[in-house]
C-alpha cells in the first residue's frame, strides 16, 4: 500500500463492529467485563480506547514503526519519552529546539536528575565529543524550530548505535509525508500532532512511534502510568485530519517554494532559513533525506524595517503561535515560541530579535504574496 493510500486506509480505518468507514468516537471511561480476572481487550480508557488505538495504529504504519502512542499534547509525548531515562542519565540534545522543549528539559527534567548537553547536531564531531559513559540518547529536531537546520539522521543514528544510544527525532516540522526518520535508522520518532498531522488548528495532540517493540512496550507502560493520553474526540479529529495530509502538504510545499523565491528577490529581507535553499549549508542533506522541503520558512528583515509594523500590517497571514495548519501563521520566536529561552542562549543559537517564522498555509498564493508585499511596504514607512 502506497503512502497516500495508507493515510486513508492504514491502521484501523473502519469500525470493526459495524463497518462504519469512520471509526466512531468511543466516549467512555470504562468498559464492561464479563469474566472476573480475565484479559479484556479494553478495560479503562486511560489504558486503551478503540478510537485512540485507531490513530495509534495509523501513525505507526505511516512512520514504518512497530508501535504508536497518542498523547494529550506534543509536550506530554516528549515528557513521556524522556521518562525512559533515570536520574544521572545524560542526553545529547540539539541546540535549536522548540522553546517549550527547552523549558521542559531545563526547568523540570534537570530537577529530576537528568543531565543534558546542547549541541549543533549537524556537527557529527561535536556530537561524538559530547558522548560520555552516562549518555543514553541523542535527541534532535530536523528541520529545527525555528532556524530550519537539517541534521543527517542516518549519520547520527549510526553514531548513536555505535555507542549503544537511542536516536530520538522530533519530526513535527516535516511530517511523515516529507520525512520518515525510522527508515533512516532512528529508534523513536515523535510529533506535535497539533501541527501538520491535525492540520486544522482544532486539536492538541502528541504522537510517538518506535522502531523496536521492546522500546515501544516501555513507552506504552509509561503512557498508562503517567496518564497523559489523547482523548477519544481528539483522536477522531486527528485521524480525520491525517487523511488529507498528502493533498495539504503538496499545497503547503508549493506555496512555500514560491514565497521563498519572492523573499529571495526582495532586498528588504536580510536572511532566509529554508531547507530548500540551494545555497544553504544543509541543502544536500535535505535533498537526501526529505521528500520535499516542507511548509516552514523563517527570515529576518533588514535593520531599517520595523518587525512590529510588518507583523501587524498583515491581513491574511495570522499572527499566532503553532504551525502546520491550512491557514498561514506567523510569529516572532524571540517574543513568542522561544521566549522561555534566556536571551543570551537564544542569540548565541542564532535566534535574533528580528527573526520571523512563517508557517505557509494553503491559501491562494497570489493573496499571500500580496499580503507580504503590503506588509513589507508598511514596515519601511516612518
Amino acid at each position: 500500500m502506497k503512502f497516500n493510500t495508507k493515510l486513508i486506509h492504514g491502521g484501523i480505518s473502519q469500525d470493526q463492529t459495524t463497518g462504519a468507514v469512520s471509526v466512531p468516537i468511543y466516549q467512555t471511561s470504562t468498559f464492561a467485563q464479563t469474566v472476573l480476572g480475565g484479559e479484556p481487550a479494553y478495560e479503562y480508557s486511560r489504558t486503551g480506547n478503540p478510537t485512540r488505538l485507531a490513530v495509534e495504529k495509523l501513525i505507526a504504519e505511516l512512520e514504518n514503526g512497530v508501535a504508536g502512542y497518542a498523547f494529550a499534547s506534543g509536550s506530554a509525548a516528549i515528557h513521556t519519552v524522556f521518562s525512559l531515562f533515570s536520574a544521572g542519565d545524560h542526553i545529547i540534545v540539539g541546540n535549536d529546539v522548540y522553546g517549550g522543549t527547552f523549558r521542559l528539559l531545563n526547568t523540570v527534567l534537570k530537577r529530576q536528575g537528568l543531565d543534558f548537553t546542547a549541541v549543533d547536531t549537524r556537527d557529527l564531531k561535536a556530537v561524538a565529543a559530547a558522548v560520555t559513559p552516562a549518555t543514553k540518547a541523542i535527541y534532535l529536531e530536523t528541520p529545527t524550530n525555528p532556524l530550519m537546520h537539517i541534521s543527517d539522521i542516518a549519520a547520527l543514528a549510526k553514531l548513536a548505535h555505535n555507542n549503544n544510544l537511542l536516536t530520538i527525532v522530533d519530526n513535527t516540522f516535516a511530517s511523515p509525508y516529507v520525512q520518515r526518520p525510522l527508515d533512516l535508522g532512528a529508534d523513536i520518532v515523535l510529533h506535535s500532532a497539533s501541527k501538520y498531522l491535525g492540520g486544522h488548528s482544532d486539536l492538541i495532540a502528541g504522537l510517538v512511534v518506535t522502531k523496536n517493540q521492546a522500546v515501544g512496550d516501555q513507552i506504552g507502560y509509561l503512557q498508562n502510568a503517567i496518564g497523559g493520553i489523547l482523548a477519544p474526540q481528539d483522536s477522531w479529529l486527528l485521524q480525520r485530519g491525517i487523511k488529507t495530509l498528502a493533498v495539504r502538504m503538496e499545497a503547503h510545499q508549493k506555496n512555500t517554494q514560491q514565497i521563498f523565491e519572492f523573499l529571495q528577490q526582495d532586498p528588504r529581507i536580510s536572511k532566509i532559513f529554508y531547507p530548500g535553499d540551494p545555497t544553504g549549508p544543509d541543502y544536500q542533506v535535505a535533498q537526501r533525506q526529505m521528500h520535499g522541503f516542507g511548509g516552514m520558512i523563517s527570515f529576518e528583515l533588514t535593520e531599517n524595517l520595523s518587525v512590529k509594523k510588518f507583523i501587524e500590517s498583515l491581513k491574511i497571514i495570522t499572527l499566532a503561535e503553532s504551525l502546520g495548519s491550512v491557514e498561514s501563521l506567523i510569529e516572532v520566536p524571540a517574543i513568542m515560541t522561544h521566549g522561555s529561552i534566556p536571551e543570551k542562549i537564544r542569540l548565541a543559537n542564532g535566534i535574533s530579535n528580528r527573526l520571523i517564522r512563517l508557517s505557509v498555509g494553503i491559501e491562494q498564493i497570489t493573496d499571500l504574496l500580496a499580503d507580504l508585499k503590503e506588509a513589507l511596504q508598511a514596515a519601511q514607512t516612518k
